[in-house]
């Protein structure tokens, strides 16, 4: 429940399955594989991923393309490429769709896990409000955060692990856990992505 969750968008069931287990093994939650354009948007809108794992190339056209625009239009969510194209010009159209990374197949666990990590550090410096503060956080929601709470609120926004944060904050991950289901039943959310539009909405 309060893991990092991500959406595999990938036309090819046994890439999908790889990735699937790569997540798993470093502690990501694999919500479920989209095959098209179409269950990739359904998707996004609808189980509210923290992350996207993209392919470009759905379908034998480059419908990834047209995923990331919904995605930019609709939430602010990061997502990857994962592609087989490493050239200039599927670059060059890559770029401008602002993803958060970019990898080329065949990669392995290490790849994504590092890609993942810089990824989400990276997407929370767009994303993290200035006003961002624990007195403003309380005077917009009935039950004010705790100190720990909104310790562990900004660690969200930061794209951490449970792990990391159980790290910085020297406690258990079913600490943090515990932290974490609190600030979703306070902020009335339930998921990491979903926190982090209903912060915004409260400050903008």
């Amino acid at each position: 429940m309060s893991a990092i969750r991500v959406l595999i968008v990938e036309d090819d069931p046994i890439i999908a399955e790889d990735i699937r287990d790569m997540l798993t093994s470093v502690n990501y939650e694999a919500i479920g594989v989209a095959y098209s354009k179409e269950d990739a948007i359904t998707a996004i809108d609808t189980d509210k991923p923290d992350l996207v794992l993209l392919d470009i190339n759905l379908d034998g056209h480059y419908e990834g393309f047209e995923v990331a625009e919904h995605i930019n239009k609709t939430r602010k969510l990061p997502f990857l490429y994962i592609t087989s194209y490493s050239g200039k010009e599927i670059i060059e159209r890559a770029k401008p769709t602002m993803p958060m990374g970019y990898i080329v197949k065949p990669f392995n666990e290490k790849e994504l896990y590092s890609t993942i990590e810089v990824a989400l550090y990276n997407f929370s410096k767009f994303v993290i409000p200035a006003t961002l503060t624990k007195d403003a956080i309380n005077a917009k929601v009935p039950t004010p955060l705790t100190e720990k709470e909104f310790e562990i609120l900004k660690g969200l926004f930061e794209g951490k692990t449970n792990q990391q944060l159980a790290d910085s904050q020297f406690v258990s991950i079913n600490t943090i856990k515990t932290h974490i289901k609190n600030i979703f039943e306070k902020m009335d959310t339930h998921t990491r992505s979903e926190t982090v539009a209903k912060v915004h909405s409260l400050l903008n």
